[in-house]
C-alpha cells in the first residue's frame, strides 16, 4: 500500500486510490464540482487543483493516482489562486437566483464560494442568458442559467440508470444540458440527478418551492418501498414530511434510490392518515380512540378468528403480534398477504425489486419460528365456508404497490366481523358496506423503532424519526389490546412526558439542545443559523 503526505499528514492508501479519494477519506477539504464518488471521473471543473512536490504544474486531484512517497498540498497560495479564479470562471454567467432558488441552504456553489472563493469579480461583459423552467420530464425541472456543466447528471443517465436521456449541447458559453431528441428524463431513478446537482439547476417538481431547507429537520431511517431496504433520510418539520433522499450505504443502495421510494413520505403525513379509530353500527360511524376501540372488541377475537399480515411491519411487531395470536387462536389461522407474488423475483438490475415489502424475510422467519404453514387458498376456502367469524387484517402502508387491494378487500368482507389495522386512510375501506367493520389506526414507519430484514438477509435496525399521531398503535400493541394485554403501552391521553397527546404533533422524541421547538422554529431560525459573512 503506497504511503503519501497530504497537507503535512502522512497516510497510507490502497493501490489505485486517487488524490481526491484519499483527501475525502481523511477529512481534508478540497474544492470540486464535477467529481462524485459514485460516477466516473470527468475532470471538467478543474477546481480540485493540488500541488505535487517535484511537478512544476498543478494537477487535478480527481484523476491523479497516488504513488509511493508523493507529497501533496492544496493549501499553498498557488493552489488557492487557481481555485479562486476557477470559481470565477464557473460563475461568470451564473444568475443571482439565491433568494428564489430551491438549492439555497444546501448549495455546493454557495458553500465553495464561501470556503474557496471570496474574490472580486472582473467580468465586464453581460451574462449569457439561457432557458429557465425547462420541463425535462415528469419529475425534474431544469434551470439552464444555473447549470455549471459539471456533467454529473449526464454521467448518471449514461452509467447508472443507463437510460441515456441527457447530453450537453451547443458549444462555448452557449453549452447547456438537455434531453436528446424524442426523449424525456423519465426513468425510475431520475431524481438522483437532482441529488447530485451541485447547484440549483435541476430541481424536483414535487419539492420545488414547498419549503426552505433550513426550516426542515432530518433523520435517517430505512425505505419501506421494497425488499432492498435502502438507507434514506426523511425531511420534516411541524407542517409534515416533505421529501426523502438516499443515504450512502455500500452494502445496500450505494449512493442512490429509486423515484418510487421517494414518495413514501406521503404515507406518513397527517392528512393521509386515520387519526381516530372508528366502527360502523347500523350504518352510522362511531369514533373512538384507537386503544379504546381495540379494548372494546376483545370479545370478537375467538377461536373462529383469523389474522392476515403483510411484510411491511418490523420484526419486533410481527414476532410479538403473531406470537400472541397463535397462543390465543392457533397457527392454522395466520395468513401472509403478498403483493403480486408472481413478480417477487423481478429486479431492474439497480435497486428496485418485485417484492414491495421491506420485511418479508422477517415475516417468514416468524412463520418458521411459530410453525405457520398456511396457504392463501385456505383462507379463501374458510371464508367461503363461513368458518371465520372475525378477520383481523394488518394492511400494508404502501397500498399503491398492492394492485389487487380492492379484490382482496371484497374477499375479506366475507367475514362476519372485519377488523382493519392500517396507518394510511383508504377510501375503499371507508366505502365498504360491511355491517361489522372496525378500523384501528396504526403507527407509520417513521414513528417506530425496529428492524427490517432485506431480500439478502441483512438485518437493518432503525429508530423512530418523530411522532405524527400520538394515539395510534403499533401492530403488537393493537393485537395485545384485543387480546387483553396493556404491555408496553402508556395512557392514551398522555405521552411519556405527561403532556396531553392532542397538543403534540410532529415533535421529535430526542430534540437537539441547539434547536427550538418546531412550533416556534420559523420565527426564531435566524438566531441559530447566522450567515458566515
Amino acid at each position: 500500500m503506497p504511503r503519501c503526505t497530504i497537507n503535512g499528514v502522512e497516510i497510507e492508501v490502497k493501490e489505485g486510490t486517487t488524490i481526491i479519494q484519499a483527501m475525502m477519506a481523511h477529512q481534508q477539504r478540497i474544492a470540486h464540482y464535477c467529481w462524485h464518488p459514485g460516477l466516473s471521473v470527468a475532470g471538467v471543473c478543474r477546481l480540485c487543483m493540488v500541488e505535487i512536490e517535484g511537478n512544476p504544474r498543478l494537477q487535478i486531484a480527481c484523476n491523479t493516482v497516488i504513488t509511493e512517497g508523493m507529497k501533496i498540498n492544496n493549501t499553498s497560495e498557488k493552489v488557492k489562486e487557481a481555485v479562486k479564479w476557477g470559481l470565477d470562471f464557473h460563475l461568470i454567467n451564473h444568475p443571482l437566483d439565491c433568494p428564489i432558488c430551491d438549492q439555497a441552504g444546501e448549495c455546493g456553489l454557495q458553500e465553495q464560494y464561501m470556503e474557496f472563493g471570496k474574490y472580486d469579480p472582473e467580468m465586464a461583459e453581460p451574462k449569457q442568458k439561457k432557458r429557465k423552467v425547462v420541463d425535462l420530464g415528469p419529475r425534474v425541472v431544469l434551470d439552464s442559467e444555473r447549470c455549471i456543466l459539471c456533467s454529473r447528471c449526464v454521467r448518471f443517465t449514461d452509467e447508472v440508470s443507463k437510460s441515456y436521456e441527457l447530453g450537453i449541447f451547443n458549444r462555448g458559453d452557449r453549452s447547456e444540458i438537455g434531453t436528446h431528441a424524442g426523449k424525456t428524463l423519465d426513468n425510475k431513478y431520475s431524481l438522483n440527478t437532482v441529488d447530485i446537482c451541485p447547484v440549483g439547476a435541476l430541481t424536483s417538481r414535487d419539492f420545488r418551492f414547498r419549503q426552505r431547507v433550513w426550516y426542515l429537520k432530518d433523520q435517517n431511517t430505512i425505505c419501506n418501498g421494497c425488499s432492498t431496504g435502502c438507507h434514506i433520510k426523511v425531511y420534516f418539520n411541524k407542517e409534515g414530511f416533505f421529501r426523502v433522499k438516499p443515504v450512502y450505504n455500500a452494502e445496500v443502495n450505494g449512493y442512490w434510490m429509486c423515484d418510487e421510494g421517494r414518495d413514501i413520505y406521503r404515507f406518513a403525513n397527517k392528512e393521509n392518515r386515520w387519526q381516530q379509530g372508528w366502527y360502523r353500527v347500523d350504518g352510522n360511524i362511531v369514533e373512538l380512540k384507537p386503544a379504546e376501540l381495540a379494548q372494546k372488541i376483545q370479545s370478537l377475537v375467538t377461536s373462529q378468528s383469523a389474522f392476515v399480515v403483510t411484510g411491511q411491519f418490523t420484526c419486533e411487531e410481527l414476532d410479538r403480534a403473531i406470537g400472541m395470536f397463535v397462543k390465543k387462536v392457533g397457527a392454522s389461522n395466520v395468513f401472509h398477504w403478498q403483493n403480486e407474488p408472481e413478480r417477487w423475483n423481478d429486479f431492474d438490475g439497480i435497486l428496485l425489486r418485485g417484492d414491495r415489502n421491506p420485511n418479508t424475510r422477517g415475516l417468514l422467519e416468524v412463520f418458521q419460528k411459530l410453525q405457520i404453514n398456511t396457504h392463501w387458498d385456505q383462507l379463501i376456502q374458510k371464508l367461503q365456508q363461513g368458518m371465520i367469524e372475525t378477520l383481523i387484517v394488518a394492511a400494508p402502508e404502501g397500498v399503491t404497490w398492492y394492485p389487487d387491494f380492492k379484490e382482496k378487500l371484497s374477499i375479506f368482507s366475507k367475514a362476519k366481523n372485519l377488523i382493519w389495522l392500517q396507518s394510511v386512510k383508504r377510501k375503499e375501506v371507508e366505502e365498504l358496506p360491511h355491517k361489522s367493520l372496525y378500523v384501528i389506526p396504526l403507527k407509520s414507519y417513521v414513528e417506530k423503532n425496529g428492524t427490517f430484514i432485506n431480500y439478502a438477509g441483512l438485518r437493518q435496525s432503525f429508530k423512530a424519526v418523530t411522532t405524527v399521531l400520538h394515539e395510534t398503535l403499533t401492530l403488537d400493541q393493537a393485537l395485545g389490546l384485543m387480546l387483553g394485554s396493556w404491555e408496553g403501552l402508556i395512557p392514551v391521553t398522555q405521552n411519556a412526558s405527561g403532556v396531553t397527546a392532542n397538543a403534540m404533533t410532529l415533535v421529535e422524541t430526542e430534540r437537539p439542545k441547539d434547536r427550538v421547538l418546531n412550533e416556534t422554529r420559523k420565527r426564531n431560525e435566524f438566531i441559530f443559523q447566522r450567515g458566515r459573512l
